[in-house]
């Protein structure tokens, strides 16, 4: 691959992860995981997210408390705030990582080597990082859906919707992964690319046995 359009895949790789990065940690503290709109009073919005339940009103602004109990939340909340949590840190040091390992970036004794295996590491960690956040987002959505359709529910009973957060999280998530993507291409795809040792050591000894025939 050329040397201008690696650096410009890089380039981009890392500026789709920061974009996802900054929108699944919108998602994360975000408190419109799901909302409830009641029908009795219409002027009033109540949302509900990791670590806050808020009340919007028309009137009055927003009022919004804190979980007192992380026990108290339901089960999904509970994981999902782990692993949300756990993909922005994952999120934060693969973008760390990965600069480290651009080649537009000049730091003295560094091996070309060496920016690739940083590249290898903070593509893997990309991935992870979107893994973490796509599969508890699905998850509440799908409990949401699946309450918000259960004929046992009695129909006078409000259900809670989906909220703008999961939507963050999806293209968060999504984001992530497709800015590691690229950046793992340009090291497969690199036309510096070498073949591990054995191999090349291999074909070394092809060659002399060929050499040797003639």
């Amino acid at each position: 691959m050329d040397l201008v359009h690696r650096h410009r895949l890089q380039l981009l790789g890392l500026l789709l992860s920061v974009i996802g990065w900054i929108l699944t940690g919108t998602c994360n503290y975000l408190p419109d995981w799901k909302n409830l709109g009641l029908d009795l009073n219409e002027l009033e919005l109540w949302t509900m997210g990791l670590w806050q339940t808020c009340v919007v009103q028309d009137v009055g602004g927003t009022e919004c408390k804190d979980f007192d109990s992380f026990l108290a939340l339901p089960i999904e909340f509970r994981i999902s705030r782990i692993l949300v949590s756990t993909s922005n840190g994952l999120g934060l040091l693969s973008l760390v990582i990965s600069s480290l390992g651009l080649d537009c970036l000049k730091i003295e004794d560094t091996e070309q080597k060496l920016k690739k295996q940083l590249l290898l590491l903070g593509g893997i960690l990309m991935w992870i990082s979107g893994v973490l956040v796509l599969v508890p987002v699905s998850w509440v959505a799908y409990t949401i859906i699946q309450e918000f359709w259960d004929e046992v529910i009695p129909e006078i009973v409000p259900r809670w919707e989906i909220g703008d957060a999961l939507f963050s999280g999806w293209f968060g998530g999504f984001f992530i992964i497709l800015g590691g993507s690229l950046l793992l291409l340009t090291i497969f795809l690199s036309s510096d690319h070498q073949l591990p040792e054995q191999y090349t050591m291999a074909d070394m000894q092809d060659n002399c046995q060929q050499a040797e025939i003639g």
